[in-house]
């Protein structure tokens, strides 16, 4: 008989000591960490000697200041910071602002200073853009696109379920997403979860938050850190062994689940609004055997797909290119599916409260 594994063994990181921001400021007020400054003026790579913004950021004819930029309201909050929905004053064009204050730990810091390198370079439309970037008086604000139907939270409250050729768009558009992050920026992003995809009202997915995420200097991609969303991690981080690209598959694996179910998969009954315990939870996603799409509610490749994400030994998971082809994605690719028509419909998110 298999011995459970005791709690005591899940193994959970300890915040750094915090680094105060005065390390990392120039005696002109610029923030500098590596190669990386960021001023009121925007962000510049020394390596690059050049003005870092993406290569989509082109599509602006304007440039601007924060100055240039009013609140409309705040429509998130995250581990980061707070975002607001910010309209330039002259132009009307509507941005997302993301300020994130920098007395932080440095652990934290670094993942920011991560993020922006990461948001610079990105050149995938199905990773949110980031249009630039400023410091000014100790907090970094990022000027993102805006998604105007919120994240997959926001579509799951006002459709309960999504219905599977709806999902197979939503799935191929993030698999895209990752195979670019996975692929080439070598990036494991760690952190995929329901909040964290972004959707507008023309149907377009876009992954976002890179505060969490890490480059990866290997060829093998392997991290042995312990950052992200609890619910949406796989056993093998839980359990703080090595890990590598898969884990992000695993995620997409129970967002996908969840999107399609309208719950949490460990959840096993909608009345059941949580898990009973925080570590119960950890120690049943190491232990149990993984949960899957009722054969009875979804079709063979459905349940095929999600299987293909979630399996516990993370080297039996399918990659993101592997997914691409997945009977599932080919089953719905030339019935021209419009997400926008799901979403297109819906109320904006839900303001976040001041």
């Amino acid at each position: 008989m298999k011995t459970k594994t005791p709690l005591k063994q899940l193994k959970l990181s300890v915040p750094a000591q915090e680094t105060p921001i005065t390390s990392f400021l120039t005696a002109s007020g610029t923030f500098h960490d590596g190669d990386l400054m960021l001023n009121q003026k925007g962000m510049r790579l020394i390596s690059e000697e050049k003005e870092s913004r993406p290569s989509d950021a082109k599509d602006l004819d304007f440039d601007f200041t924060l100055d240039d930029l009013e609140t409309v309201k705040v429509i998130g909050k995250g581990s980061g910071g707070v975002v607001q929905l910010v309209r330039h004053k002259w132009v009307g064009k509507l941005f997302a602002l993301k300020a994130i204050p920098m007395n932080i730990q440095e652990d934290i810091r670094k993942q920011i200073v991560q993020e922006l390198k990461i948001n610079q370079a990105s050149q995938c439309p199905h990773v949110v853009v980031c249009y630039h970037s400023f410091y000014n008086n100790g907090v970094i604000s990022l000027v993102l696109e805006y998604m105007d139907r919120g994240s997959l939270v926001d579509v799951i409250r006002q459709v309960n379920t999504i219905l599977e050729p709806y999902l197979a768009v939503v799935c191929k558009q993030v698999l895209q997403g990752l195979v670019y992050l996975h692929n080439e920026r070598h990036v494991i992003h760690r952190d995929i979860k329901p909040s964290n995809l972004l959707v507008n009202h023309k149907g377009e997915v876009k992954i976002t938050d890179f505060g969490v995420s890490a480059m990866l200097a290997s060829t093998m991609g392997q991290r042995d850190t312990f950052v992200g969303t609890y619910n949406y991690m796989s056993p093998e981080r839980i359990s703080g062994s090595t890990y590598d690209y898969s884990c992000d598959i695993w995620s997409l694996g129970m967002v996908v689940l969840e999107c399609a179910i309208g719950r949490f998969p460990y959840i096993q009954s909608e009345d059941q609004q949580a898990w009973p315990s925080f570590y119960e939870l950890l120690q049943a996603i190491v232990e149990s055997p993984p949960p899957s799409a009722p054969p009875d509610q979804f079709s063979p490749e459905f349940c095929s797909f999600v299987s293909s994400c979630i399996k516990k030994d993370p080297r039996e998971r399918s990659t993101s290119l592997e997914l691409l082809d997945h009977p599932f994605i080919k089953k719905f690719e030339d019935k021209d599916l419009d997400l926008g028509i799901l979403v297109g419909g819906l109320e904006p998110p839900v303001n976040f409260p001041r």
